[in-house]
């Protein structure tokens, strides 16, 4: 799989999710400001629950451009024959099914399609990416999952 585009894929899907995030922002923006969110009597909380959720919405729009900085930022490295670390791609095996993840600076949690194959983006924060973390191509992790171990096999690593 190419690493360079799936790291722009990245870039992209978190620029789309930036406007997504932007627009919303300046819906619960004016929806703070309007004149109908002011309080009519003591108990009416329009305006402060407007407030809260443009509140909200700032901070995505914050948590999305570090995210993007991030990436741009991260170089493109082979891990070939090397322990995993940061912008390691790796395919894992569980129970006999392969799955892709990338070890990524950000963004846990973001699913993007390269070359017709899903990757799941991790952090080094969650247990998988803490597991993965300077192992290498063969070696097998366990991560604990609602207190069950999962063993998975490290299948290859670039």
């Amino acid at each position: 799989m190419n690493k360079h585009r799936l790291q722009q894929t990245i870039i992209d899907k978190l620029q789309a999710d930036l406007v997504v995030a932007k627009d919303a922002l300046q819906a619960s923006h004016e929806a703070a400001t309007h004149a109908e969110s002011k309080a009519e009597n003591k108990y009416d909380t329009r305006g402060l629950e407007a407030a809260y959720l443009a509140d909200g919405q700032r901070r995505r729009v914050h948590e999305i451009e570090v995210a993007l900085s991030s990436y741009r930022n991260l170089p493109v490295l082979s891990h070939v024959d090397q322990a995993i670390t940061m912008g390691a791609l790796v395919a894992l095996k569980l129970a006999g099914k392969q799955r892709w993840v990338f070890l990524g600076p950000d963004a846990a949690g973001l699913r993007v399609v390269v070359d017709d194959t899903n990757v799941l983006v991790i952090s080094p924060n969650a247990p998988l990416g803490q597991a993965l973390l300077g192992r290498c191509e063969g070696d097998e992790v366990e991560v604990l999952v609602e207190g069950r171990p999962q063993h998975y096999e490290l299948i290859t690593v670039c």
